[in-house]
Formats: structure tokens, sequence, C-alpha cells
């Protein structure tokens, strides 16, 4: 079989995931334009001119983009999205701009990338052309997947008036209700504690362009992206988790049960006053706060980081390492979920890495199971969650325990069944035959 003809199934899949991606898009976009707010779509095109929410994530756009460059094409790119800033800035300052909702900087950072789109449409062709637009398709896909995240949250407030947030403050309690005690210990640290989780949480996405970069460091050189890396990962949790919260609704601690809910809060309990045992019920909420609890994106996130910074060197593990607690303790420490929504979102996020990998593998068996494991465990911790808060509540010391441990297995399976692949010595490829000399 040529090399053109085992190309062709790739092309086809990346081209079925182009049209696929663009359709979900505008689908957003329609149903925020319904709801009158804003979609996906809209948001990327008005930081085309309008002061970015977030110039240091365009700036991570970019630099996955870069990783398709040349070293001098990526100094002469940033030094054109530096250039782009400052003239930016300087229009805005001769304006009088109002930059209280955006960021001064980062509209430099996506000219660059929508220009190189347009480099390799118009100056480019081939091999050289597809790899260039792949590398602006992960940079956009990174800052979309944002806006897109920022959407079904707006959705998820709009369109479900009720939360389940009882019912998992009652699920809460076999674990100890973690929330109230990180809110005390992160009350008592001061606000320099509480500034530092704040950065390390908002900032999740460029901790992950930081171990992106290093899995892609060859792509120039090699003129080919990896069969897998983080950002695979990370736009897939970003997909299809807003999607549970839609079918699960929870607004997190600070706003059931505590003073940001205002009104709306079942009682203003946390973090000092552990929530009573009682039989929950359904808790009417308003319109503006997203139900973004169930699972954890956030820890999955974060869960994914740290599995891939494990093939990087020991600075990286550690990053990972670290990123994974501090994201870890301000989740909980903030009240912006509960426990046993990190303990949601470690097996999702597990499940979805196993997912992938075997998908990569060609459907591996072992891997296959694994990954009906893990959506079995994640559907039972969500159904016990729902049917049986109340007695999970009453026995903490059986069910506690056991939330952790199937947990566990899921973790472990991962790493036993990567430990195996590893393992399996993949022969090389047949070299091909040198022309016979003229």
């Amino acid at each position: 079989m040529g090399r053109a003809a085992r190309r062709r199934p790739r092309t086809v899949l990346w081209a079925a995931a182009g049209v696929l991606t663009l359709g979900f898009l505008v689908a957003l976009q329609l149903v925020a334009h319904h709801l009158g707010i804003p979609g996906p779509i809209t948001q990327q095109a008005r930081e085309v001119i309008h002061a970015p929410k977030s110039g240091f994530l365009l700036y991570a756009s970019m630099a996955l983009t870069m990783v398709v460059l040349t070293w001098r094409q990526r100094l002469i790119a940033l030094g054109a999205a530096i250039g782009i800033d400052l003239v930016f800035l300087a229009v805005r300052w001769a304006i009088g701009a109002d930059l209280s909702d955006g960021h001064p900087f980062g509209n430099g950072a996506l000219w660059v990338v929508l220009g190189l789109a347009v480099f390799a449409l118009t100056r480019r062709t081939g091999a050289e052309r597809l790899l260039l637009l792949k590398g602006v398709g992960l940079g956009l896909l990174l800052v979309t997947g944002r806006k897109t995240g920022d959407t079904w949250l707006l959705i998820t407030s709009r369109t479900l008036p009720v939360t389940l947030d009882p019912y998992i403050a009652m699920a809460d309690h076999a674990l100890g209700n973690p929330s109230w005690l990180a809110g005390r210990l992160l009350e008592a640290g001061g606000p320099v504690g509480e500034h530092a989780l704040d950065y390390v949480y908002a900032q999740l996405a460029v901790a992950a362009v930081v171990v992106a970069l290093y899995q892609l460091r060859n792509v120039a050189a090699e003129q080919r992206f990896p069969r897998h890396h983080l950002v695979r990962t990370f736009l897939v949790i970003g997909l299809i988790g807003p999607a549970i919260y839609m079918i699960y609704p929870v607004v997190g601690p600070v706003f059931a049960y505590g003073p940001q809910g205002g009104t709306w809060a079942a009682a203003d309990l946390w973090p000092n006053t552990l929530p009573p045992i009682t039989a929950p019920s359904h808790l009417p909420f308003d319109t503006i706060t997203p139900r973004n609890c169930m699972p954890s994106l956030h820890t999955a996130w974060a869960t994914a980081i740290f599995i891939h910074s494990r093939t990087g060197p020991r600075a990286l593990r550690i990053a990972g390492t670290f990123w994974l607690v501090a994201t870890l303790a301000a989740t909980l420490g903030f009240g912006w979920h509960y426990g046993v929504d990190l303990v949601a979102g470690v097996v999702f996020a597990y499940t979805i890495e196993a997912g992938l990998r075997t998908f990569d593998r060609g459907g591996d068996r072992a891997g296959v199971l694994l990954v009906v494991y893990g959506t079995a465990v994640f559907a039972a911790l969500l159904t016990a969650y729902r049917f049986a808060p109340l007695e999970m509540a009453r026995y903490p010391w059986l069910a506690g325990p056991l939330l952790l441990l199937v947990m566990a297995s899921v973790v472990y399976g991962y790493q036993r069944l990567t430990r195996l692949w590893e393992s399996v010595t993949i022969p090389a490829p047949r070299a091909e035959p040198l022309p016979e000399p003229a």
C-alpha cells in the first residue's frame, strides 16, 4: 500500500472532524442567539477588534500554532503579534477605550494565527499547507473551546431552573464535606494564598499549553504531529463534560449554601456550618449562575495535565503534580465544588484518556474493557449521588471509602493498562527498498 493510500483515511478523518466541529459551533451559536446570549462564534469574532477576555489564552493558542514553524518563523510571528498589540493599545489609549472587561493585549496573537491560515491557503501547497493548517486549527480549537464552554455555562443557567445541590451536599457527607474544611483553611491562610490559588485555577489552560508544547516540540522537525497529546484530551473533556451539566445541574456550595447564592441559597452555611443530614429535594435557582459542578471539569483537566506530564522531565512532572494539587485545593477552598464532584472528575478524566489511547491503538480489547468499566463507575457515582445521598450521609464510614476505592480502581486500571502497552515492543516498519542505480 502506498504512502498516499495510507494517509487517505486520516485525511478523511480530519475532514469529518472539521465538519462536525463547525456544525456543532453553528448549532450552539443558533441556540445562544435564540436565548439572547452571545454564542462562541460571536465571542471569538469580537476579539479580532475588541479587548479580549483572556490575552494569555490567545498567546497560548498562538504558541500551539507555532509548533509547526521554524525558529525564525516563530520569532517573526511573535514580533508581529506584539507589534499589532502595541498598535491596538495605542489606539485604545488615544480614544479612551474602557478595558475593565477585557485584557489590553491578545488581539495580535489572534491576528497572527488567522494570518497564518490565510498564508497557508494562498502561499503553501501539499503536505506543507496541511501541516500549517493543522497548527492553526490546533491553536484556534483551544480558544474556541474556551468560548464554547462559556456559552454552555450561560445555556445551563438559562434553561435549568432547579439544581441538585441538596443531593450532592448529602452525598458529600460521605467524604467529610471537604469543601467546608478547605474553605475554612483558605480563609485562615489569608489573601496571599487566595490570590495564588485563584491564579492557578484561572490559568489552567496556560499550564496545559506548557505540557502540550513539550509533547509537540518536534512537530516542525518531523513534519507531523504525534498520535496522542494533551490538547486532544482537553478538547474531548470540554466537549462531553458540559453535556453532563445539562442532565445534572449543580451550582456549588458557595452558591447553594453560601453568601454568593443570595436569596436563592438554601441556607447561609458555607464554610462554617455543615449542612444538616435531611432528606434532599430540588433547589430552585437563578438564571445567572452556571450549573457547572458535576463533574468538576477543572479537576478533569488538571488530572489530564498530571497524566501527560508523567512522560516529561522531572521539572515538568513536579509542575503537573503541583497544578493538580493546587487546582483541587482551589475548587474546594473557594466553594466552587463538592468533594464528590472531584471524585467524578478524576474518573471522567481517566476514562476519556483511556478511550483516546484505545482509539489510537485500533480498539485494543483491554482498552475497550477499561473504558466500559470507567463509564460504568462514572454512571454509578452519579446515580448514587442522586438516589442514595441520604444513605451515604448516614453511613459515611462505608460510603466514603467505597467512593475512593472505585475511583482508585479506575486509576489503577489505567496505570496497569498503559504499562502493559508500553511493555509491548512495536516492530519497526520495513524499510522501502532503494531504487536500482541507472
